[in-house]
């Protein structure tokens, strides 16, 4: 017998039992987002690999260690897109989105890093992405926090996550704290952990990511990013802290969130929770107007944010939200029998949109039917034998729930039907 082929490590089956709750996700965040005018962009899975190295940089572990990477039969090194953001902006810039012009744009699909694996966090993971570009003032970022928050409404997670804010200045500011900053780190360099030690050389602003409990402690006296603000960047910062009082937004300023790129400056900012364990981030975002710029484009502001689909299912699966059934109706006809009850279910089909109505295929008993149209989750089972069919009736059974089985007339079905779909 040959071996089973079994799936890749960390890139996981979404089962049928599971699609349930992953569409209802997709359905509120679509609801959300077009209820704020942004419009969708599907980018491709694969990209140009140089697109990721000028974007995240070649000395980072996600370039190095993390991207999924080969070369084509023409010879080019093609990669796996590990982030959705250069993709969005490499879209735009292609098909001349951005000159002269204002974009809310948002997408959602796969994306993959060589990590280990772990609750929430997989090889090939999901991502929900906003991008908008041409707009510089803190209003856009405070929308996109807004927006934000009321998703976390729509999907009952208000109470399970809190916004961490804070600014990074532009690129002078930045180089200027950094360079306090490494030699205050250089000054504690033995109390510091592998990780930190090896980040001080390559990326210093990511040891204020630090979870290591001695790291934490000397960052406690360490030189503070907004003391470094040119007035511009404390001007955006204060106008967005406004807005967001203003419209009852709740926050918390944390000086030690940052971005280890480049092109990121003023706003960043994460919803946190304490639910999943050491992996508390579900939301990141912030402002990256350099980064157009970066790849070929001219100097254009933007600013955006993704999620992880995964840690947001993680989250909701603990509140347990009530998902209806994909089968409402389930038919089922008992004798010689089945064209004129398939007619039926195609004509409840046309009477209950947005409903399941599901025919039992493949004959059996009436009790193994009866076993079936329960798994499937209906509310309803319609039965329809000879009889039924030559007194022109339909027998209607609850399968939840209150109400008595009853006969009821063939063109009266759909009507009958609504009481107990509601």
């Amino acid at each position: 017998m040959s071996k089973k082929i079994t799936s890749i490590r960390g890139m996981n089956d979404i089962l049928p039992e599971q699609t349930g709750l992953w569409q209802w996700l997709e359905g509120k965040v679509r609801d959300v987002l077009a209820s704020y005018g942004y419009q969708e962009i599907r980018m491709p899975i694969v990209e140009q690999t140089d697109l990721f190295k000028r974007s995240i940089g070649e000395v980072t572990d996600i370039v190095e260690k993390e991207m999924y990477t080969f070369d084509d039969r023409n010879g080019d090194s093609l990669t796996l897109r590990p982030e959705g953001t250069a993709s969005c902006v490499r879209a735009c810039e292609q098909h001349g989105l951005l000159y002269n012009q204002v974009q809310r744009l948002w997408y959602t699909g796969p994306m993959f890093r060589h990590e280990r694996p772990q609750a929430g966090r997989y090889r090939q993971f999901h991502q929900i992405g906003v991008e908008t570009f041409g707009m510089t003032g803190p209003d856009i970022d405070a929308e996109v926090i807004l927006m934000t928050a009321r998703l976390w409404k729509a999907l009952g997670l208000s109470d399970k996550v809190t916004l961490e804010l804070n600014s990074l200045g532009d690129s002078e500011d930045r180089a200027r704290y950094r360079d306090a900053l490494v030699d205050y780190l250089k000054a504690n360099f033995d109390q510091l952990d592998e990780d930190s030690q090896k980040r001080l050389e390559r990326s210093p602003l990511r040891v204020l990511d630090s979870k290591d409990n001695g790291t934490r402690q000397v960052l406690e006296n360490a030189p503070q990013l907004a003391d470094y603000l040119n007035d511009d960047a404390r001007e955006h910062f204060d106008g967005l802290k406004a807005l967001l009082d203003a419209n009852g937004i709740a926050y918390k300023v944390n000086p030690y969130l940052v971005r280890g790129l480049d092109y990121y400056g003023k706003t960043v900012f994460e919803w946190v929770t304490d639910a999943l364990g050491a992996q508390g981030t579900v939301c990141a975002g912030g402002r990256y107007d350099g980064l157009v710029e970066q790849l070929g484009g001219k100097p254009t502001p933007a600013v955006g944010f993704a999620m992880g689909v995964e840690r947001l299912i993680l989250l909701i699966e603990q509140q347990m939200p009530e998902l209806s059934a994909p089968v409402d109706v389930y038919v089922m006809a008992m004798g010689d029998v089945l064209a004129p009850t398939m007619a039926l279910a195609e004509e409840l089909r046309d009477a209950l949109p947005g409903k399941g109505v599901q025919l039992h295929c493949g004959g059996g008993s009436f009790k193994s039917q009866m076993k079936k149209a329960d798994r499937s989750g209906a509310a309803v089972a319609l039965i329809i034998g000879e009889d039924e069919l030559a007194s022109g009736v339909v027998t209607v059974k609850p399968l939840r729930g209150q109400g008595e089985q009853a006969q009821v007339a063939q063109g009266d079905v759909a009507n009958a039907l609504t009481s107990f779909l509601e």
